[in-house]
C-alpha cells in the first residue's frame, strides 16, 4: 500500500465523515441560533430550552436525510471493500 493511497482513503474517509454530519450539525445550529435569538428577544434565560428543538431538528434531518446518508456510507464500504486486492499489492 504505497502513501498516495493511504492518503486518498484518508481524504476520502474525511470528506465522508463531513458529508455525514453537515446535515445534522448545521441543523442543530440554526436552531440553536433561532432558539438563542428568541431567548434574547423575550430575555428568557432557561438553559434547557433549547434541548427540545435541537433534538427534534436533527431527528427530523436524519429522517429527511437518512436514505442519502446510509447511500454515503454503504458506497463508500462497497468501493472500499473491492479495491482490497489493489491495496494489497
Amino acid at each position: 500500500m504505497t502513501p498516495e493511497m493511504v492518503m486518498s482513503l484518508a481524504y476520502q474517509g474525511m470528506k465522508l465523515t463531513l458529508m455525514m454530519a453537515g446535515p445534522l450539525l448545521l441543523t442543530a445550529l440554526l436552531i440553536g441560533l433561532l432558539v438563542s435569538l428568541f431567548q434574547a428577544a423575550t430575555q428568557i434565560n432557561e438553559m434547557t430550552l433549547s434541548f427540545i428543538p435541537k433534538i427534534l431538528g436533527v431527528f427530523t434531518a436524519l429522517i429527511l436525510s437518512g436514505s442519502w446518508l446510509i447511500q454515503l456510507l454503504s458506497n463508500f464500504t462497497i468501493e472500499l471493500l473491492t479495491n482490497i486486492p489493489q491495496m494489497v499489492n
